[in-house]
């Protein structure tokens, strides 16, 4: 993986809060994984490089620096004001 590869892991308490695992068998590679994080519990930033969600049902972790995603929100935020 190249250095803007971002790394990440769901992890579930229980399968109940998963709606959908599908990988797909034809010439798309898709690879899709649904489910119900519930609600927000908390939200942080690990190290500057870890953005982790929260949920009552789970936690959802992305690895990525503060700096992208401040761009990437500043970004948005330009996008949506016009």
């Amino acid at each position: 993986m190249s250095e803007t590869s971002h790394a990440f892991s769901i992890e579930m308490k229980s399968r109940r809060h998963v709606k959908c695992i599908s990988v797909s068998e034809g010439s798309q590679e898709k690879v899709l994984f649904e489910g119900f994080l519930g609600e927000l519990e908390s939200l942080s930033l690990i190290e500057g490089e870890m953005l982790e969600i929260e949920g009552a049902n789970g936690v959802l972790r992305i690895d990525i620096k503060t700096e992208e995603l401040t761009k990437q929100l500043l970004k948005k935020e330009q996008e949506n004001t016009g």
